[in-house]
């Protein structure tokens, strides 16, 4: 039974100079959906919960993994597995000292049927707890890539989830994970208010170095763009994000404010529902699914003017991409760059040769808070459509309405952002490209369903491959598979533009996490 520590967070002041004691608010356009870091594996969530939770390794400034709540890891035998050794002497925010215990409940936890995180844990087949400051994950092959594709798994307090009946997560109905948190990270929540408000104050028991000058900091989504520009210019916030951007250029020119540019890597793509039988919002296809056929999904991907969707609306800041992965990314496939050409009259050749000369209807599900301009690109992409004879019915909504919606198949196409958690071409084929299988924890954001098993067979040779050049021609192969399906039509990387006012210092990650702890408010 694990003992509670004595050393109970101590006093505020301590972590903050009170004579550089500040606050700090910041506006987004999705809430996190819940507080719980194993209900929900998606960038809302996780970059904020990152301020509260701590997992075995964390990311840096410069996305390299480093010690957090592990202090080491090394490889076990020869590809077996991976020891990490914990760091002692930490309490979570309620007190309870951290161990090997709270390790292994939150794996049980994460790779569990309930958690939209069960997939980064595929390639484990067993854990073991050496001691109490000692775990060891034990691989089915090689995994060279374990330790960094685990950097948003978040170690939860064996105690509190059993004290709270949260055991497993539940992102259907909610359990106390969802509105609370307890976690060894430099904030506590302190308040939660679903889509109005949360408030993070610092843990003073943190086992980390104070980089920050926050004694209170205050999330709020706000929708709207305008609004939350607004907000920025008055000064009711110190940070928005995203930038709208149309509004770039102007707030260049105002010294009250800084804009911080930079390419996510997350690319914006669209996708299908392959398994399906029928489509669910067509007007005269209602007995067959017209995107089963892998030519209709290369006459979408001729249809779309994604060069035109970055100069309209994009404004010229983001990058058309070919691959589930942008160039930036470890395993691109250099000799795949190029996307398949805007050709409308070649779409409507491959729609004829399908049978669909005459086009058909369906519909196109989107969110309209998540990625930057979401709903816009949906409707551009409509026109297009039309174009070459398809027409689509637009459902734009929030997110927190959106996943549920595509995980009960409820669409026609739907609109996928990716950024790849291990920043490696793997991690999308492992989420996106493998055929669903719960028991191995793989596909579990194919929503679609595609299969291919080829795909399925250099999946774990991808995984276990520690010669570069040989692994490199293992991802160009599924590559070139994904592009002759049109599995996705991958169409940019998204751009990111945060905006802050002058007197704020913070660095920006190429994942669109904002991490708190490296807040500087002068």
């Amino acid at each position: 039974m694990k003992q509670l520590s004595l050393a109970l967070p101590i006093a505020l002041a301590t972590a903050v100079s009170p004579l550089a004691a500040k606050e700090f608010k910041w506006a987004v356009t999705t809430d996190p959906q819940t507080m719980d870091p194993h209900a929900v594996n998606s960038a809302p969530v996780l970059g904020f919960l990152n301020n509260v939770y701590e997992g075995l390794v964390r990311r840096g400034k410069d996305m390299a993994i480093e010690p957090a709540l592990a202090t080491s890891w090394a490889p076990i035998g020869e590809g077996e597995g991976w020891r990490f050794t914990l760091r002692q002497g930490v309490t979570f925010q309620d007190g309870a000292a951290f161990n090997a215990d709270d390790v292994m409940a939150s794996y049980a936890r994460a790779s569990s049927e309930a958690s939209d995180t069960r997939s980064w844990f595929a390639p484990i087949s067993d854990v073991v707890k050496v001691d109490d400051y000692t775990v060891d994950f034990m691989t089915s092959s090689p995994n060279p890539l374990f330790p960094s594709s685990i950097a948003n798994w978040m170690i939860m307090d064996d105690g509190w989830m059993a004290a709270n009946q949260a055991q497993l997560p539940d992102k259907e109905n909610g359990n106390f994970a969802t509105l609370n948190a307890n976690g060894t990270g430099a904030f506590q929540v302190t308040a939660r208010e679903p889509g109005l408000r949360t408030v993070l104050e610092p843990f003073g028991g943190w086992w980390g170095e104070v980089e920050h000058n926050i004694t209170r900091a205050e999330i709020t989504p706000i929708q709207n763009p305008a609004t939350a520009l607004a907000a920025l210019l008055s000064g009711d916030v110190d940070f928005i994000n995203p930038v709208p951007i149309q509004d770039v250029a102007r707030l260049q020119g105002n010294s009250d404010v800084t804009v911080i540019q930079g390419i996510e890597a997350r690319v914006i793509m669209l996708g299908f529902p392959h398994e399906a039988e029928t489509l669910k919002y067509s007007a005269e296809t209602s007995d067959k699914n017209p995107f089963a056929d892998v030519r209709v999904r290369q006459a979408v991907a001729h249809a779309i003017n994604v060069p035109a969707i970055l100069q309209t609306i994009m404004r010229g800041n983001a990058e058309e991409v070919s691959q589930l992965v942008s160039p930036a990314m470890r395993g691109y496939s250099d000799a795949l760059a190029a996307r398949p050409a805007f050709d409308p009259e070649k779409a409507k050749a491959l729609l004829a040769e399908a049978g669909y000369a005459d086009g058909f209807s369906f519909g196109l599900k989107c969110p309209n808070n998540r990625y930057l301009n979401d709903e816009a690109v949906c409707q551009a992409v409509t026109g297009m459509l039309a174009q070459v004879g398809v027409t689509a019915t637009l459902d734009a909504m929030p997110v927190q309405n959106y996943w549920p919606e595509l995980r009960a198949d409820n669409y026609d196409m739907y609109l996928l952002g990716w950024s790849p958690g291990t920043f490696d071409a793997e991690h999308p084929i492992r989420f996106l490209a493998s055929t669903p299988n719960a028991e191995k924890k793989l596909g579990s954001w194919n929503f679609g369903g595609f299969s291919n098993a080829r795909v399925d067979t250099l999946l774990p040779m991808i995984q276990s491959e520690i010669d570069d050049t040989k692994r490199q021609a293992m991802l160009d192969e599924v590559t070139q598979i994904l592009q002759d399906e049109a599995a996705y039509v991958p169409m940019y990387v998204q751009p990111l533009v945060w905006g802050t006012r002058s007197n704020i210092a913070l660095p920006q990650r190429p994942d669109n996490f904002f991490i708190l702890r490296w807040v500087t408010v002068n």
